[in-house]
């Protein structure tokens, strides 16, 4: 099953490395690899030339962006910046992080599970991250069928049925609504288990922190799911002000009239959605 990669890449001299040879590990092989330099004053512009030097899988594309590590709209600009360099020839498609390290049947495993089931459209692992006393532990604060934005598989057809990544924050969450919108599934495979190098949301500046509220507005959550949602995000990280971020960030968005991402029917679909999951996990 063939299939396509695409790393974008700010200033990750400091894992760059171990991701490209996590991925030259493959069991399964990916038909081309494309790392998208986004902006880098480092030197991970040299860490690429080196692989491109190593195999014929790995192309590279310099794009230039802001400085600003800020969540959704920066990854996936680099993200569509890599797409657009290739054909429509695979089977599915990955947006993979620049400092994950994969085991090495990951993508082995990935296209099973899409042969498998032809249902499934997004399909991915878990994440572990290394605590206080450097041991790998689950990092996993969503619902254990959501497919981290790290290193999320999409087939061809549930890909182009959603339209591509939306290039804003809450863009990993999104694409799962939408791909259940038009009837894909989502998994998740516990055995595959990827090692996250950088803590989350550790390169993210102060100014992300009202963007999940402006993403629940212009998802269509509404009133009610987003305070359950950001009350739960408040509960998980045990930090109030996430809460109340996430309110200041939504109420923002509908004073400023944010266009929304999805049309009125497919936020009817989501908050019907967003519903059933919250009452199935209360009775």
């Amino acid at each position: 099953m063939n299939y396509y990669i695409i790393i974008p890449a700010h200033n990750e001299e400091a894992f760059l490395a171990d991701t490209l040879n996590s991925v030259l590990r493959q069991s399964l092989q990916p038909k081309k690899v494309v790392v998208v330099n986004d902006n880098s004053n480092d030197g991970t512009e040299a860490i690429i030339d080196q692989f491109l030097k190593l195999s014929p899988v790995f192309q590279k594309s310099n794009t230039t962006s802001t400085t600003a590590h800020m969540p959704g709209s920066k990854v996936i600009n680099a993200f569509n910046k890599g797409l657009g360099l290739l054909d429509n020839n695979y089977g599915f498609l990955v947006k993979l992080d620049a400092d994950i390290i994969l085991p090495d049947n990951y993508f082995e495993r990935i296209a099973y599970i899409f042969t498998g089931n032809p249902k499934v459209g997004i399909a991915g692992g878990f994440v572990y991250e290394k605590d206080a006393n450097g041991t790998w532990q689950l990092n996993h604060p969503m619902n254990k069928d959501h497919v981290r934005g790290a290193f999320k598989a999409y087939t061809k057809n549930c890909f182009q049925a959603i339209g591509g990544l939306k290039n804003a924050m809450g863009w990993d969450t999104l694409d799962e609504l939408l791909a259940q919108y038009h009837d894909f599934e989502i998994f998740t495979d516990n055995a595959l288990k990827a090692k996250h190098l950088r803590p989350t949301g550790a390169a993210y500046n102060q100014k992300a922190k009202l963007l999940q509220g402006k993403a629940m507005y212009t998802m269509r959550y509404g009133f009610w799911i987003t305070f359950i949602a950001s009350l739960k995000m408040a509960w998980k990280q045990k930090k109030w002000n996430v809460f109340v971020n996430n309110f200041e960030g939504y109420y923002t968005a509908r004073k400023e009239k944010v266009p929304f991402l999805v049309t009125k029917k497919q936020g009817r679909f989501i908050r019907k959605l967003r519903w059933r999951n919250i009452k199935r996990k209360l009775l």
